[in-house]
């Protein structure tokens, strides 16, 4: 598989993101597996970890273009993998 090393997509090395920001991409993709639009009080019971903080690191995963903010939801920003559940 190959990645784009310029634009947008160039954000998307899994490297940059902190412990915690994984966790809560993690988190909004499980959700996302099932069509569902992750809200702070979900990624926070998932994580276990206080809403100020899930907060934090779902506005650095938008601002870097990891997750897209829907109303008061996230979704899945544009990636290159997939999951398959069969």
């Amino acid at each position: 598989m190959s990645r784009k090393t310029t634009g947008p997509a160039a954000l998307h090395d899994v490297q940059a993101l902190s412990d915690a920001q994984t966790h809560v991409y993690e988190a909004v993709a499980s959700l996302a597996v099932d069509g569902r639009i992750a809200h702070v009080s979900d990624v926070a019971q998932m994580t276990g970890w206080p809403e100020h903080d899930v907060r934090q690191a779902l506005v650095t995963l938008v601002e870097n273009g990891w997750l897209i903010q829907k109303g008061d939801g996230f979704v899945m920003g544009p990636h290159d993998w997939g999951l398959d559940y069969r």
